[in-house]
């Protein structure tokens, strides 16, 4: 569960106001997607949420923990990845998935059976002797997604996650994170592809200017537009006419 209350958060000391006073809930057993368009404020809120970033004002809360204020503790009920997959070049796959399991604290047979289960899934295995800075993109970010998952977290916070995935993976991880909201954890994602909101979300927030100008299920969306249509067609029209 996630739970954000009045939370803001400016820069440039002080002129840019990328979130302003937001409040949102996302749920155990469900997958909520975060929807906005460039600049809106989505990599700011997640960062966050994560505990990249303090909030100016508000409070942020992972599975009733307090994300500043126990900032280590939240951090290990988060598995998290983010917009850009960068990171370390020069080591190899096996050594990144290792140093992140030394971080979590991930004992060696569980480490051993994660990396393996994930690495086949992704159909990486065989590359992860070889240096990451050999990968592709896509490579790199399966990489991260495993690397994410490696402590079994109760709560996945995704910023675009399908973004260079070949199709067989991205269906994959879909699959995955119905899978892990239907067993009763959350899943937190920001996506473009209005598409795949529609098919997978239970409920949506829409963020423009740093302010949530709708959260519900894309019925209720409909609802509330009074029209029958797509979410992208729904999203587009809200967000022009906000």
């Amino acid at each position: 569960m996630i739970l954000i209350n009045n939370v803001s958060k400016t820069y440039a000391r002080g002129r840019v106001k990328a979130v302003n006073s937001i409040n949102l809930e996302v749920k155990k057993g469900e997958i909520f997607g975060f929807l906005g368009p460039n600049g809106a404020g989505k990599t700011t809120t997640i960062k966050m949420i994560t505990g990249i970033l303090k909030p100016d004002e508000g409070q942020i809360f992972v599975n009733g923990i307090n994300v500043v204020s126990e900032p280590i503790k939240a951090k290990k009920q988060i598995g998290f990845v983010p917009d850009n997959p960068e990171i370390f070049n020069r080591l190899t796959g096996i050594e990144y998935l290792n140093f992140i399991a030394d971080i979590y604290e991930v004992d060696g047979k569980q480490r051993y059976e994660k990396i393996n289960e994930l690495a086949e899934i992704f159909e990486i295995k065989d590359a992860l002797n070889s240096s990451i800075g050999s990968y592709s993109h896509g490579m790199k970010q399966k990489l991260i997604i495993i690397g994410a998952l490696i402590h079994n977290p109760p709560v996945w916070i995704l910023d675009e996650p399908l973004v260079g995935l070949d199709p067989k993976a991205a269906f994959l991880l879909k699959e995955m994170m119905r899978k892990h909201a239907d067993n009763g954890n959350t899943v937190f994602f920001s996506t473009h592809i209005m598409e795949v909101a529609e098919r997978l979300c239970d409920r949506i927030g829409i963020i423009k200017k740093g302010e949530i100008i709708f959260t519900g299920t894309i019925d209720e969306l409909r609802q509330i537009r009074k029209e029958n249509d797509s979410l992208e067609n729904l999203f587009l029209e809200l967000v022009d006419n906000e």
